[in-house]
């Protein structure tokens, strides 16, 4: 199985591909702030590219629990000079934009990102199907229950896995037929995006479920409040326990894993590889 791009063909295997986060937002639930400055931004960018991160994920709307939409003018004043800046340190590194809206999309697309990392599904903006057509990108498709400002009011669910696998199995074919090919596109069950503990911690359990869909299969469970419940862990302490949990997804055939520190998850997932490939 592979990522195809308009430029660039990605292989994946043996291991998963690590996805750095790079959130150039003033809210993010983890690292809100940190890396709106130049300075901060491009060290950031450096230490993921020197500890082999193989996807930086651009993101300028913070999509945590309650999080209010950001106007899309402000989006790209935040997210086009990182993806520049990405650009300047590394001309060939795969880049997704973290984004819902097509205007977005477009322009960073034209500005040297490949992939477009949708959290709605395609839903919350129709133009964006069109964008990811004609420029022939790979899209994300995440389940999301409601939007990031209502989420998670009392989510429920009768079969939270047979539930998010319809609803991802739809929007395939809904993509498909709108001229997206299959080979683009990447599913998402959305781990904290309208679930609680117990729904999390079920569809880790079931990670197979959503292979049987044909896709490459992203997880994105990194600093997720779940396991600051489980563990009593603040968001800054959660990286071992991100790592571990990337370790477990990597043994379950996750593709791709989205995290904010690369370095542990690499060292996790490389290992994994290690011991699998031993003779």
């Amino acid at each position: 199985m592979r990522i195809i791009t308009k430029n660039k063909t990605i292989p994946l295997g043996p291991r998963p591909l690590v996805m750095g986060i790079l959130n150039v937002t003033p809210d993010s639930f983890s690292d809100g702030g940190r890396f709106t400055q130049e300075e901060a931004l491009s060290a950031q960018i450096r230490a993921m590219l020197d500890n082999g991160v193989d996807i930086i994920d651009v993101g300028g709307e913070s999509t945590r629990p309650y999080a209010e939409p950001v106007p899309e003018d402000e989006e790209l004043r935040r997210v086009l000079p990182a993806i520049a800046c990405i650009r300047a340190m590394h001309c060939s590194i795969p880049v997704s934009i973290d984004t819902t809206k097509a205007v977005v999309a477009r322009q960073a697309l034209d500005a040297g990102a490949d992939i477009i990392n949708d959290v709605s599904g395609l839903r919350f903006d129709p133009e964006m199907i069109r964008i990811a057509v004609a420029h022939r990108a790979p899209v994300i498709l995440m389940h999301m229950r409601k939007t990031p400002k209502d989420m998670q009011d009392q989510p429920v669910y009768d079969d939270v896995v047979q539930e998010i696998t319809d609803f991802l199995s739809e929007r395939i074919s809904w993509a498909v037929g709108q001229g997206l090919d299959k080979e683009r596109i990447i599913v998402d069950p959305g781990l904290g995006f309208g679930k609680t503990v117990e729904h999390n911690l079920t569809i880790l359990k079931h990670l197979p479920a959503f292979k049987k869909l044909g896709c490459p299969l992203l997880v994105g469970h990194s600093r997720k409040a779940f396991i600051g419940k489980l563990l009593g862990l603040e968001t800054r302490d959660r990286d071992l326990a991100t790592a571990l949990i990337s370790s477990y997804c990597a043994t379950q055939g996750a593709d791709i894993l989205r995290v904010h520190d690369v370095k542990s998850t690499m060292q996790a997932v490389r290992l994994h590889a290690a011991i699998v490939q031993a003779p």
